[in-house]
């Protein structure tokens, strides 16, 4: 078991999941702590959009750091990421309509109504949640002179440079090749690999700028309204969540991932955030300042009456 839902002391929900932890000492990776089936696939979804970013990057996307984060995120579709989404469009001379991610409302509620508050009340693809990594993209395409009316399809050139590094991250079996809710290709692998990811992403070099950015402005990358933008503030390391209860993150070579098997979003940072205090990696300022987070209340007639809470011990015996 991962997390429980207690609500005035029943339990009413349980999310079992997985918990990986992979040191990459000598750039030799190790197992080193697991905890639930660390062998059970599932989509990475979102959570390895770092990686993503990195190859835009390198083929010619040419972000700054603050973008390069941006790029990184799952927004959450206020004014100025959507503001952010557009000058990086603007710059290679394309427009929102350019983006092959479909229409959407933005992630945060709070978003969503401060855009119906100014007369957008459409789901557009610029608001979607996506769109920073689809710019970086489109300027990845544009850079090299490839086509960008087909730039989410797997056979697409960009696309396969990115199956390409996502295996080499992963240093496992990807495929096969699913679809992700954007609509570019969505990779698959284990806790494990997912926790291999992340401990590459902190520690090699090719993986430096997009990390560094990551880490300097985890508020673009997560928002400061949620669990994983305020871990981020706190852990010195790229993280990223994603879609379906997925978490990675990755500090100084090592990587945790954490999977809820429910989806649930809130069991999963949860999770992540109880496995990096079982690690020694959070501070006693960051536990006390993450502590709304850690075990988020359940309400009842809006006050809290219980609490998601961790469920779990590593196993830190290998």
């Amino acid at each position: 078991m991962l997390a429980r839902s207690i609500r005035s002391g029943l339990v009413e929900s349980e999310h079992p999941g997985a918990v990986a932890v992979v040191d990459l000492v000598d750039m030799t990776p190790r197992v080193v702590a697991t905890h639930g089936d660390v062998g059970r696939p599932f989509f990475f979804r979102s959570a390895i959009k770092p990686v993503q970013t990195a190859v835009s990057q390198r083929l010619g996307a040419n972000l700054n750091p603050e973008r390069l984060a941006f790029a990184s995120a799952s927004h959450s579709g206020f004014p100025i990421h959507i503001a952010y989404v557009r000058s990086m469009l603007g710059e290679v001379g394309l427009d929102e309509t350019a983006l092959l991610c479909p229409p959407l409302r933005p992630l945060r509620p709070e978003a969503d109504a401060l855009w119906r508050d100014r007369g957008v009340t459409q789901a557009l693809p610029i608001l979607h949640n996506c769109s920073g990594k689809h710019a970086a993209m489109l300027r990845a395409c544009v850079a090299r002179g490839w086509s960008i009316d087909d730039y989410t399809d797997a056979d697409h050139p960009l696309q396969q440079e990115i199956a390409a590094e996502m295996a080499a991250a992963a240093g496992a079996d990807i495929g096969p090749v699913g679809v992700d809710g954007c609509g570019v290709p969505s990779f698959r692998g284990n806790a494990v690999s997912l926790a291999m990811i992340f401990a590459r992403l902190s520690a090699l070099p090719e993986y430096a700028e997009v990390a560094t950015a990551v880490r300097r402005y985890p508020s673009l990358v997560g928002g400061n309204l949620r669990g994983d933008g305020k871990l981020g503030a706190w852990v010195n390391g790229p993280l990223k969540v994603g879609a379906e209860g997925c978490f990675g993150l990755g500090v100084r070579g090592l990587g945790v991932s954490v999977k809820a098997f429910t989806g649930a979003a809130a069991a999963a940072v949860v999770g992540m955030i109880e496995a990096v205090t079982q690690l020694g990696l959070l501070s006693a300022a960051a536990r006390q300042g993450l502590a709304d987070v850690a075990r988020p209340a359940v309400l009842g007639g809006g006050r809290p009456v219980g609490a998601v809470e961790p469920a779990f011990e590593l196993d830190q015996s290998r």
